[in-house]
């Protein structure tokens, strides 16, 4: 049952996702869905300044340095984000109750 949590899927669909052969996956990371948007934005600047290279036959290094540095950034946050392990939240160990 807690498999089923983890996808967010209702269990009928996770028991009939099992049924057609497929072994439905966790939800994302909160912040795997902002992470995503800024990496395509950085992608698409990316794109725009080699599109503009090639034009002019002049790339604005300033410029392309900045967004390989944001997409480095953007890279090491979500690896962050998806693999580095967290800390544990303390909670109250239950106690035997006293006869």
């Amino acid at each position: 049952m807690n498999e089923v949590k983890q996808t967010g899927l209702s269990r009928e669909a996770y028991i009939r996702a099992l049924i057609n052969g497929y072994i439905p996956k966790p939800l994302p990371p909160p912040d795997y869905y902002a992470m995503m948007r800024e990496l395509h934005a950085i992608g698409n600047n990316l794109n725009q300044l080699a599109a503009k290279a090639h034009a002019t036959g002049y790339l604005d290094r300033a410029s392309f340095q900045q967004e390989a540095d944001q997409l480095r950034r953007a890279v090491q946050q979500i690896q962050q984000a998806v693999t580095a392990p967290e800390r544990r939240t303390e909670q109250a160990i239950p106690r035997a109750h006293p006869m």
